[in-house]
């Protein structure tokens, strides 16, 4: 019974790792602290059409430290002595490797690659999360400042 507490206090911290991790966003429609109270370029264009694409997930390696945690106590609980140590090993680094595949499978979005004509002829592509509807022959607004452009009705 002992065993299996610690296993599952372990585990949520790990979902509560993995999480926090997953904060960042890739959203038209999220600042970030350092991007608000900040000047950003405005240009105007016609979007010439809208690609949905799949944003990465992260790893940030949270996930597999978290999982190895994890795996590691779930491990020790097989065996005795040397079998116990074995078992820690092996937990740690099948942990590891499932926390980090489900870092990244929790944080990947679905997002738009967004083929912009600016009204002075030039043609640009955004990717950010699908967070909006954009149409093709829609007229929008380029925001661009601090390394980052997002696009917005």
């Amino acid at each position: 019974m002992k065993s299996y507490r610690s296993f599952a206090i372990a585990f949520a911290a790990m979902v509560m790792l993995v999480m926090t991790g997953c904060a960042g966003s890739q959203s038209g429609s999220a600042y970030s602290r350092s991007q608000t109270r900040g000047e950003m370029s405005v240009r105007m264009g016609v979007i010439e059409s809208v690609r949905q694409v799949m944003i990465e997930g992260t790893q940030s390696g949270v996930g597999a430290v978290a999982g190895g945690a994890v795996g590691g106590i779930a491990g020790s609980n097989v065996g005795q002595g040397k079998g116990s140590t074995v078992g820690s090993v092996l937990g740690a680094v099948l942990g590891g490797v499932a926390g980090q595949a489900i870092e990244e499978k929790v944080s990947k979005k679905d997002g738009l690659e967004i083929t912009i004509k600016l009204d002075n002829g030039q043609f640009i592509a955004v990717t950010q999360e699908a967070d909006e509807k954009f149409r093709a022959g829609e007229r929008v607004r380029v925001l661009s400042g601090k390394g980052v452009t997002r696009v917005s009705h």
